[in-house]
C-alpha cells in the first residue's frame, strides 16, 4: 500500500518528519466502467458500491474520480465505510449529487488516524484538486505577515508571504499588502528598526536616505549601540504583541523627561514616534476593546451568492477586513459553506486562538480540534450572544452584506458589458474565457510572448502562460505570433481534444492589427480549428487609446464611441496583456544581463565559476587558459579543468 506523500500541512504530516509516513495512508480502488463515459447513475452507483466492500470502519478521506481521473469530490468521515454507504443510494441523493455519482469512475482512499486530521487533509486536497463539487475559496491567495528577523544582530522589520521558515516572531495576517506597508512604515518611524537586506547593510559606509528621514536608526554605520537597537526591538515586540499602551507611556515618559533635560531635538524625536504610535491605533477600523488575538467572520446570501467578511484582531489591533466569495455552493446550506470555508482559510493561515463566528456550526468542536495543533494551544469557536463581542459580530454582517451588495452590482454591470461585447463582435454566446496575446521584444531580441486569460468574474492569473520565442525570425511579429498560437493550440488539442476542461477559449483577442489578424487565423486554419472567435486590436491612426480599430477575420473593421463601457473592458483586456508581456521581456532580459558565458558550461555551479572569474579575472582569459593553467585555479580538479578546455577546443 503506497503512501500519501506531501499532504499534510502540520508537522508530523509532512514526509521528512519521522511519523510523517505513519499518519496518512493512500490506497487507490480502482474500477474501470466498460463502454461509454457518459454520465451514468447505475454505473457510478456501482463503482462505490465496489469501493465501499473494501473499506475499513476508519476515518479518512475518498476522493470521486471520473473517467479521466479528475477529481469530482473531495470528502472526509468519521467512519468510511458509513459515510461512502450514502452515496449508494443515489435516488435519496440531491440532484447535485446525482450528477457526480453518475461522473464516477473511480475512488481514492486515504485512512486518517482521527476525524480531525481527516478534516485538515480534506482541505488539503480540496486546495490541490479544486473539485467541482466541492465550496472552493478562490481568493485564498496568501496573506502578508510582518517579520521581525532574529538571524541578525540588528534585526531587520519585513514584509513576507509564503511559508513562515526564517527565525523570527511573525505577525498577522493582515488583510492586504497596503495594510502591511502602511503599519510597517509607521513602525519604522515609531522604532527606526531597518527595513534593508542583509547584504545592503554590511556594504554601508554611511547612513542612507532612511535615517536622513527619521526611519532608521542607522545601525549599519554605528549610529546606535546594539543594546540600545536591541531595546527598541523588544518595544516593537511588545507594540505588536498588544502591549501598545505601556510602549506610548513609555515613549510620553522619556519624552517629557527630555524636554526637562532641555535636550528639545530628542524630545522632538521622540514626539514624532508618539505620533507614529497614535497614527497605528487610529487606523483600526472597529474598536476591538477586550480582544487580544481573535478572527471574526460573518455570512451573507444574496441571488444565490454567499459573501464570508473576515477581521483580523491581533494584539488588541485591527489588521485589518476582507470579504470573500466562496464558489460551488448550490444546494448547500449557509453553515455548511461556511464550515468548509473555515477549513480551507486555515489550511494557510494560522488560526487565533479565538475564533467569533455568526452562527452555530455543525462540526464546531471538530473544527476546534483540527485547529488546536496550527494554533499551538486551544482553540474557542463561538458565537456571540450580547456585549462587545456580539457589537463586532453585528459589524461583520453589516460589512458581509454591503460588500455582497457591491459584489452583485459589480457581477451584473460586468454581465451586461460581456453580453454587449458578444453582441459587437458577433458572437453566438456570452464568451466564458478570454484569451488575450501579445509579443515583446527589442529589434527581435529577448522575445516572449504572453497569454492572459480573463473570465466572467475577472483575470485568471494563474492560468497566465509566457513563450519564449524560438524560430521566429528577428523582428518579425507576425512569425512570432503564428509561433505563439501554434505552440499554445497544439498542446491544447493534444491536451483536451474533446474541450471539456474549460481551458479552450471562447474568444481570442490579439494585440496588432491586419498582419497579426491573418498570421492568426492562417496558423489555426493550418491546425484545422475553424470555431474559434478571433479578433485583432489596433490602436488607430495616431495611436491614441479611444481610437482602436477592431479587426475581423473576414477583413471587416469596427470601431466603438469614446464612452463605450465595451470599449473601456477590451482595453482593459489589451493592457493586460501588455503589461504581462513586458514584465516577462524585462524579466528575460535582466537574466541575460547578468547571464557568464561560463554558464553554459556543463558541471560548472556558482562556486566554481566565481573561483574562475576571481583567478582569470574574466570569462575570455578562461576560453584563453592553457589545461595547464586551469588546473592551476583553486578548487578546480584535473576533471573539471579538461571538461573546461573541452568545452572550448571541441577539436583537441
Amino acid at each position: 500500500m503506497p503512501y500519501l506523500a506531501g499532504m499534510a500541512r502540520t508537522p508530523a504530516g509532512k514526509p521528512e518528519h519521522p511519523k510523517g509516513l505513519e499518519r496518512f495512508h493512500e490506497e487507490r480502488a480502482t474500477y474501470t466502467v466498460r463502454g461509454s463515459d457518459q454520465p451514468d447513475l447505475q454505473a457510478g452507483a456501482e463503482i462505490i458500491r465496489d469501493t465501499m466492500r473494501t473499506l475499513p470502519n476508519r476515518p479518512g478521506v475518498y476522493r470521486m474520480q471520473d473517467a479521466r481521473g479528475d477529481v469530482l469530490y473531495v470528502g472526509k468521515a468519521r467512519v468510511l465505510r458509513n459515510r461512502v454507504a450514502n452515496y449508494v443510494q443515489w435516488e435519496r441523493l440531491p440532484s447535485r449529487l446525482q450528477r457526480m455519482v453518475s461522473q464516477t469512475r473511480s475512488m481514492t482512499i486515504v485512512t486518517t488516524n482521527s476525524e480531525a486530521e481527516a478534516l485538515l487533509l480534506e482541505a488539503q486536497l480540496i486546495k490541490r484538486f479544486r473539485p467541482p463539487y466541492n465550496v472552493l475559496l478562490r481568493d485564498d491567495k496568501s496573506f502578508p505577515f510582518i517579520l521581525l528577523r532574529a538571524d541578525h544582530a540588528f534585526p531587520r522589520i519585513m514584509k513576507h508571504r509564503g511559508a513562515r521558515k526564517a527565525r523570527g516572531n511573525y505577525y498577522g495576517p493582515f488583510a492586504s499588502a497596503g495594510s502591511v506597508n502602511t503599519t510597517i512604515n509607521a513602525l519604522q518611524k515609531l522604532f527606526l528598526l531597518r527595513s534593508c537586506t542583509d547584504s545592503f547593510f554590511a556594504r554601508r559606509d554611511r547612513p542612507c536616505l532612511l535615517y536622513q528621514i527619521k526611519r532608521c536608526s542607522a545601525p549599519c554605520v554605528g549610529r546606535i549601540e546594539e543594546a540600545d537597537y536591541a531595546e527598541l526591538v523588544q518595544e516593537a515586540k511588545d507594540f505588536l504583541g498588544g502591549k501598545s499602551s505601556a510602549v506610548q507611556r513609555k515613549i510620553e515618559v522619556q519624552m517629557a523627561e527630555a524636554a526637562e533635560a532641555l535636550d528639545f531635538e530628542r524630545a522632538a524625536m521622540l514626539r514624532d514616534r508618539l505620533r507614529a504610535a497614535t497614527f497605528i491605533q487610529g487606523s483600526q477600523a472597529i474598536n476591538a476593546e477586550g480582544l487580544d488575538n481573535a478572527d471574526i467572520f460573518a455570512m451573507a446570501g444574496k441571488g444565490g451568492q454567499i459573501g464570508v467578511q473576515a477581521f483580523f484582531i491581533r494584539g488588541g489591533q485591527n489588521w485589518g477586513h476582507r470579504a470573500f466569495f466562496p464558489t460551488h455552493t448550490e444546494g448547500l446550506s449557509e453553515e455548511d459553506v461556511l464550515q468548509s470555508f473555515l477549513t480551507q482559510f486555515y489550511e494557510e493561515v494560522p488560526p487565533a486562538r479565538c475564533i467569533l463566528i455568526d452562527r452555530e456550526l455543525p462540526e464546531a468542536e471538530l473544527l476546534a480540534e483540527a485547529f488546536r495543533e496550527g494554533a499551538g494551544g486551544k482553540v474557542e469557536i463561538s458565537v456571540p450572544q450580547r456585549g462587545a463581542r456580539r457589537r463586532l459580530i453585528a459589524q461583520a454582517t453589516r460589512n458581509a452584506i454591503e460588500a455582497l451588495d457591491r459584489r452583485l452590482a459589480e457581477r451584473g454591470t460586468q454581465a451586461k458589458t460581456l453580453r454587449e461585447l458578444a453582441e459587437f463582435l458577433e458572437l453566438a454566446e456570452v464568451p466564458q474565457r478570454i484569451e488575450i496575446y501579445d509579443n515583446s521584444h527589442i529589434q527581435g531580441a529577448k522575445a516572449v510572448g504572453a497569454m492572459v486569460v480573463a473570465g466572467a468574474e475577472g483575470f485568471l492569473k494563474n492560468q497566465y502562460r509566457k513563450f519564449n520565442i524560438r524560430t521566429a525570425q528577428t523582428n518579425d511579429d507576425f512569425g512570432m505570433m503564428r509561433e505563439v498560437m501554434a505552440r499554445r493550440f497544439a498542446r491544447v488539442m493534444e491536451e483536451d481534444p474533446e474541450r471539456e476542461s474549460g481551458t479552450w477559449p471562447d474568444l481570442v483577442l490579439i494585440d496588432g492589427g491586419k498582419g497579426q489578424m491573418t498570421a492568426v487565423r492562417e496558423t489555426v486554419e493550418e491546425l484545422g480549428i475553424e470555431d474559434i472567435a478571433l479578433i485583432a486590436v489596433s490602436k488607430g491612426p495616431d495611436r491614441n487609446a479611444g481610437r482602436e480599430i477592431f479587426h475581423f477575420p473576414d477583413g471587416r473593421e469596427k470601431t466603438l464611441p469614446l464612452n463605450s463601457p465595451v470599449l473601456f473592458l477590451l482595453q482593459r483586456l489589451r493592457d493586460e496583456a501588455h503589461r504581462f508581456a513586458i514584465g516577462a521581456h524585462r524579466a528575460k532580459r535582466s537574466r541575460a544581463i547578468t547571464a557568464s558565458p561560463l554558464d553554459e558550461i556543463p558541471g560548472i555551479g556558482p562556486a566554481r565559476k566565481r573561483a574562475l572569474l576571481l583567478h582569470f579575472g574574466t570569462a575570455g582569459k578562461v576560453r584563453a587558459a592553457s589545461l595547464e593553467d586551469l588546473q592551476r585555479a583553486p578548487g578546480v580538479s584535473k576533471a573539471v579543468a579538461q571538461t573546461i578546455y573541452d568545452f572550448y577546443h571541441p577539436n583537441g
